[in-house]
């Protein structure tokens, strides 16, 4: 059975040759398309790691020119700290979730190396401010001060890379030496929290470090980064109330407030533009990919009429008639889907783009389904036409 239908095939290798290219190119990028809205589906539905609802951001700068005395800022903090509905608040970089400023490096503890790892200033509140998860040792506390080295905290992602099954507290992490210059500083790490995704919805988990803010520097800054904790229900009144705050120790001083939640949804919005237009694009070729196999398939019906009147007048049924078309497609979808599987295997197997080896394998079967779907449907119709082909008016037209 098969080797007539390979015989068949090889007969008319012509036509065949266009489908099955056809059939390859757009599993191809059916793959490509499942693969990239798996991934994001998968990163989507995994936790976030903090909770960022009820949470501000503060934008405090110093006026043109000026800067801003470590003195003057944390009495600025401990009365945004005081008023009513303000339950934390925490000093740290301006790279606070779902902005798009980042700030990463590469650090390395022994032989080992973490890269692209999302570096923060944080100081003592940052964890209770966030909602962070504690899975090892502590957050910072003022014990840190007299520490030999700058206490840091990592997540758990970054501290099975650095140390594997090997115990993580007390162990120092440097900076890769191609990011800095010099002696690197060292890092000692106080704790291990849950991995997190501060990027946005979509992405997925980031390693990352926070590195502690030392409350005696006397470094003088131009601008400072505040994440505050407010009760539920707050809303514009308290911002008012913060900014007039700011100003009221110091008019130098600019303030703004926004809410870290309106941070996600505009990055939310930005993310969402080229998937909806990729979504798009897939359906577009789908469609393309229906009505071109129907066609061709119309085509070769008509062009083998005699072909199938002859068959029915050696006793074929209808039913075998429309099999033989049917089997005919699913070996010619096979083979391109083979072809197409074949290059498909090489991103697992090369380990491209940093993406699950699960993650591909689901697109490959979600792309083969897809094909051998369409090429059903689209040669289901054309087969029954061929199977309700008279032997005598096929003959008597030749």
């Amino acid at each position: 059975m098969f080797r007539h239908l390979f015989r068949l095939i090889w007969n008319r290798k012509r036509t065949n040759v266009l489908l099955l290219s056809e059939i390859f190119f757009s599993f191809v990028v059916l793959f490509g398309v499942a693969t990239i809205f798996i991934g994001i589906g998968t990163n989507y539905v995994l936790p976030r790691g903090f909770a960022h609802e009820q949470v501000w951001r503060l934008n405090i700068a110093a006026g043109q020119g000026e800067k801003m005395p470590r003195p003057q800022l944390d009495d600025v903090l401990r009365q945004v700290r005081a008023l009513p509905g303000v339950q934390d608040l925490t000093l740290t970089s301006q790279n606070t979730p779902f902005r798009f400023i980042t700030m990463n490096s590469d650090f390395v503890a022994g032989k080992n190396k973490a890269v692209d790892v999302d570096r923060y200033d944080a100081d003592d509140h940052y964890a209770a401010t966030m909602g962070l998860q504690l899975k090892e040792g502590r957050w910072f506390q003022p014990s840190d001060d007299a520490a030999t080295h700058r206490a840091a905290v990592i997540t758990r992602n970054m501290r099975e890379t650095l140390f594997g099954t090997q115990p993580a507290i007390g162990q120092l992490v440097r900076q890769d030496p191609r990011f800095e210059q010099g002696p690197q500083e060292a890092f000692q790490v106080v704790g291990v929290v849950e991995d997190v995704r501060p990027h946005g919805d979509f992405d997925g988990r980031a390693p990352s470090m926070w590195m502690r803010l030392q409350p005696h520097d006397t470094t003088s800054w131009e601008g400072a980064a505040v994440l505050v904790r407010v009760a539920p229900g707050q809303g514009a009144e308290l911002q008012q109330k913060i900014v007039h705050t700011v100003a009221g120790v110091t008019r130098k001083w600019s303030t703004q407030v926004y809410a870290l939640e309106a941070d996600r949804l505009d990055k939310l919005k930005i993310t969402v533009a080229p998937l909806a237009a990729l979504a798009v694009v897939g359906l577009f070729l789908i469609v393309n990919v229906a009505l071109g196999l129907f066609g061709v398939l119309w085509y070769n019906i008509n062009q083998r009429r005699a072909e199938v009147g002859l068959r029915r007048a050696l006793g074929a049924t209808g039913s075998r008639i429309s099999a033989q078309f049917l089997s005919e497609m699913l070996v010619l979808t096979t083979l391109g889907v083979a072809l197409g599987l074949l290059l498909a295997a090489q991103f697992p197997l090369l380990q491209a783009f940093d993406v699950p080896t699960n993650v591909y394998l689901l697109g490959m079967l979600i792309a083969t389904g897809l094909i051998f779907l369409l090429t059903a449907v689209c040669a289901w119709q054309p087969s029954r036409l061929a199977a309700r082909i008279q032997p005598a008016v096929a003959l008597r037209e030749e």
